[in-house]
């Protein structure tokens, strides 16, 4: 099994939702990021997702742009992010770690030679928000062959008839966006989480987790009670931000949120 495929078996024997927290590489910078996941980890998290710093990230919103900015500024770089997750995986070898990116930095030094250097690093799976399965054939084939796991995205909007078509096309987990527009804390989850989880569940059995606009250990629960994973981002991030005057605060600051959210998952 792939060690995203066993940290979803932990959470389903536990009796609860895996939880993938998601975190800007290099923010605000490489080794205050390293502190940043080291944190969540020990905070119980499942699943590290690490946002790869981009200039135009289409998908997400104020929150993570300025996260992917500070990144961007301190001199983050493919090369760096990829010395990141090296460090990550010595520390903790069991634990998934998924990219969150965009098309453009896989496709500017060579889809194959990406997709083999991620690897390589140690990270598990690949999400690339801005490329739909039906254009993805030269990663999905670069991913096969160097035993990557791909990631989709299932937004409300998304056709019953294009449901077949995503499953086919994963091989981690498919990540039910569910909030039409960007990233964000909001308020309250979305409605129709667990009309979404059964429409998506009749073409897959692999996990399918919920993201988007979850920032509170109530609509953890409440998103766990029928989701295999919940991902929680913007409200992690808005940690970082809030004390880059005394970074130092930042990692105990994440690891108590991180484990507050996590209690949540229990089913």
């Amino acid at each position: 099994m792939s060690r995203i495929a066993q940290a979803f078996a932990r959470a389903q024997a536990q009796n609860r939702a895996a939880f993938v927290a998601y975190l800007c590489a290099g923010d605000p910078d490489l080794d205050t990021s390293l502190a940043a996941c080291r944190a969540v980890l020990h905070g119980g998290v499942d699943v590290l997702e690490l946002g790869v710093p981009f200039s135009d990230p289409l998908a997400d919103g104020l929150t993570n742009q300025l996260a992917a900015q500070r990144a961007l500024e301190h001199g983050s770089t493919t090369a760096r992010v990829l010395e990141l997750v090296r460090r990550i995986r010595a520390e903790f070898p069991e634990t998934p770690i998924v990219f969150y990116t965009y098309y453009n930095l896989v496709f500017a030094n060579g889809v194959d030679a990406s997709i083999r250097d991620i690897k390589a690093a140690g990270v598990d799976g690949i999400l690339t928000l801005d490329l739909p399965p039906e254009e993805a054939g030269e990663v999905a084939a670069a991913c096969k062959k160097y035993a990557l796991d791909t990631v989709f995205i299932v937004a409300p909007t998304t056709p019953d008839e294009r449901l077949p078509k995503i499953a086919a096309a994963t091989t981690g987990f498919i990540y039910y966006v569910s909030r039409e527009g960007v990233t964000g804390v909001r308020n309250e989850i979305a409605g129709g989480i667990p009309e979404a989880m059964a429409r998506i569940k009749r073409h897959t059995h692999l996990p399918v987790v919920v993201g988007f606009g979850i920032s509170r250990r109530e609509h953890v629960a409440q998103t766990a009670a029928c989701a295999d994973g919940v991902v929680v981002g913007s409200v992690l991030v808005n940690v970082i931000r809030d004390n880059l005057a005394q970074r130092d605060r930042i990692a105990p600051a994440l690891r108590t949120l991180a484990t507050e959210l996590v209690a949540g998952t229990k089913r």
